[in-house]
């Protein structure tokens, strides 16, 4: 299927396909915050830490309602490049593809339509103390008790996040995880700014003093978020019934990743081969980072999109070609979800965003 490329675990790519293909999944939007997306230059999903300390709440209105005259949260400016919500919006408004959204810890409250987890933010992970303990258990209660809910609804699901500064908490927590991360994951940036990220990560993991053999929540308790044990939790749940795709680059690879390090921890019980991780290939095929190697690493299935913005008339769009913003919001998992439900290929893709997008500069324009 040209619309998309496996990268690693290809027969288990393969047979995930098989399975899922003409199916209709259900897109789980979780959303968390982590202060760590303050730290000034960590990130682009936002021009300004105060742009990106609204991005989720932006991002969760936009993928509920749309276009609309005046959203309490706008869509956050970025240095460069489109939302890549417009994609996913994009995809599930055209194929009818069903969201719920959970929060998992928010500083304000969302404006639309959720699931409160009971959540918190967390703290930047270079203090060492991200979430309490405590705080990550119940997510990770809530994560199985949703995934088992959800999944029984759905023909299979598709869990996405939204995080700013969370490729950041993902190093952390693979790192704690004993995995070789340094220099693999990416970033919205077009050159990842990896020495930043690893001396946020180095200090968190001092302070946090941890035992050789953390156990993986405490490791998400010193330098992750709280959306990291959620989807970790609903994908280790659904995926004894059902296909899962994780939706996104680095943050769902630190999610498989502390997915496979609970399984062993606590003898819980999944199906590695119902889940895989999907992104665009503009993570997958990150010059500035190692995707590809970061997914063999954790024994990932590694597939991405490879929907293409060229030679799309929109320069915010063609962005995405030099490196910019790359992926979130579910953007390629949902872009993938397209061409295996109702056969989306790359005309069909562009034509969706572009349109989407063109609505959007009409209406600013009102």
């Amino acid at each position: 299927m040209s619309s998309l490329k496996i990268y690693t675990q290809l027969q288990r790519g393969r047979a995930w396909i098989e399975r899922v293909l003409g199916l209709r999944p259900g897109l789980m939007l979780t959303l968390g915050f982590t202060e760590t997306g303050l730290v000034e230059g960590i990130s682009a999903a936002g021009a300004t830490p105060r742009d990106r300390r609204y991005t989720a709440l932006a991002d969760a209105e936009f993928m509920v309602n749309g276009l609309t005259p005046a959203p309490q949260y706008p869509l956050p400016p970025l240095q460069a490049g489109a939302s890549p919500a417009l994609i996913s919006k994009a995809v599930i408004a055209g194929q009818g593809i069903p969201l719920v959204v959970l929060n998992a810890g928010l500083p304000q409250p969302l404006t639309v339509a959720h699931l409160d987890l009971g959540g918190k933010p967390a703290q930047c992970l270079s203090a060492g103390a991200a979430l309490p303990l405590d705080v990550v258990h119940h997510l990770w209660q809530q994560g199985l008790a949703q995934g088992e809910l959800l999944g029984a609804a759905r023909d299979y699901l598709l869990l996405a996040e939204c995080v700013v500064g969370g490729t950041t908490t993902a190093l952390g927590v693979l790192t704690g995880l004993g995995v070789d991360a340094m220099e693999r994951v990416n970033s919205s940036h077009p050159t990842c700014n990896h020495g930043q990220k690893q001396a946020l990560v180095a200090r968190g993991l001092s302070l946090a003093e941890l035992s050789a053999r953390p156990h993986p929540l405490a490791v998400v308790a010193a330098v992750g978020d709280p959306m990291q044990p959620v989807v970790a939790g609903m994908a280790i749940a659904a995926s004894r019934t059902r296909p899962v795709l994780l939706a996104g680059g680095t943050q769902m690879l630190a999610v498989y990743a502390l997915m496979a390090a609970m399984a062993a921890a606590e003898g819980c019980e999944w199906n590695p081969e119902n889940v895989v991780v999907g992104t665009t290939r503009w993570v997958a095929e990150d010059a500035t980072g190692d995707t590809v190697g970061l997914a063999e690493l954790t024994g990932a299935c590694l597939m991405a999109t490879q929907l293409s913005f060229e030679k799309s008339r929109f320069e915010a769009l063609r962005a995405y070609e030099r490196g910019f913003v790359k992926e979130g919001v579910g953007a390629g998992g949902c872009a993938i979800a397209a061409s295996l439900y109702q056969n989306w290929g790359q005309p069909e893709l562009l034509s969706a965003v572009e349109a989407l997008l063109a609505r959007k500069a009409q209406l600013e324009l009102l």
